[in-house]
């Protein structure tokens, strides 16, 4: 019987993240904060932004994006919000991103209120709820994207961050 060759599901993971890391459009231009008309955008655009940046970041550390901007409502109010659901090999994560130019005075991590991450909390019950199962390892991450003009975007990663 012939000896048959298959690609290990690790190294092939490993390609691709190299790939997306050494060409993701997000991870590798320089911010450009400002429209064609020359106006700054506004926050809506710039958090889109970091979301997008966290996402390719995540891609490029062997991570699968199973949802963004997960939204749940219940009697036409919002309960529950996550920015990015993602999953790293078994472990689940509840990503929140926040993103601020490098010369704020605040760290991104510390605007996510108690409020917010109660919010994040209940997106996540829900999505556990809809998964169907606990059984899964899962935790809340922060990321934070920092932005300067004309530079490369900053990402750094809060693991286990409440």
């Amino acid at each position: 019987m012939a000896q048959r060759y298959t690609l290990k599901h690790f190294g092939f993971t490993a390609l691709v993240a190299t790939i997306v890391a050494r060409f993701s459009p997000w991870l590798n231009s320089p911010c450009r904060l400002t429209g064609p008309d020359g106006k700054p955008h506004d926050g809506q655009w710039l958090g889109r932004y970091g979301e997008n940046v966290a996402a390719a970041w995540l891609r490029a550390h062997r991570c699968h994006i199973l949802a963004r901007n997960f939204r749940n409502k219940r009697r036409g109010r919002r309960t529950g919000e996550v920015d990015i659901i993602a999953r790293e090999q078994r472990l689940l994560m509840f990503v929140e991103v926040k993103t601020r130019h490098e010369s704020s005075k605040i760290r991104p991590f510390d605007a996510v209120t108690k409020a917010k991450q109660q919010l994040i909390e209940r997106g996540a019950n829900d999505w556990l709820r809809r998964l169907g199962t606990r059984n899964l390892p899962w935790r809340f991450d922060v990321i934070e994207v920092y932005v300067a003009e004309g530079k490369l975007p900053r990402v750094n990663r809060v693991r286990d961050a409440f």
